[in-house]
């Protein structure tokens, strides 16, 4: 019966992390995602970092470092597509694990961040 038991949690667990994906793209691939418009975009940086550079036309923030930024995350559709970012690609890699241990579906990260973006010179939107 243990056994049984086991091997029921294994199949659950292997089915629920076989349905994820983690997608980490280049700048350019990125764009080709954000282009096709099938996905919700987050800005994981802080607004101060967004008032001072930027940020990627149409992106939802929500501040990585903010003490409520776990909760908020988790409270998204975990079957809808997302694609995120900060400014280097550390934020979102440790938000893009988070979304995919607690069982969202897609997840597109932006590898190089947003410098890498404003460097090959996608367009960006500025606060005034």
């Amino acid at each position: 019966m243990k056994q049984l038991l086991f091997f029921f949690v294994l199949f659950c667990n292997v089915h629920l992390y076989s349905q994820a994906i983690i997608k980490n793209l280049d700048a350019d691939a990125f764009k080709k995602e954000l282009d096709a418009k099938k996905s919700i975009l987050i800005d994981l940086r802080t607004t101060k970092e967004i008032e001072a550079k930027g940020k990627i036309r149409g992106a939802k923030q929500i501040d990585f470092f903010d003490k409520n930024a776990e909760a908020i995350i988790l409270k998204l559709n975990k079957n809808k597509s997302y694609l995120i970012y900060c400014a280097g690609g550390g934020r979102s890699s440790d938000c893009a694990e988070l979304m995919f241990k607690n069982g969202f579906k897609l997840i597109t990260n932006l590898e190089k961040g947003f410098d890498d973006w404003k460097r090959k010179g996608f367009e960006i939107e500025i606060r005034e």
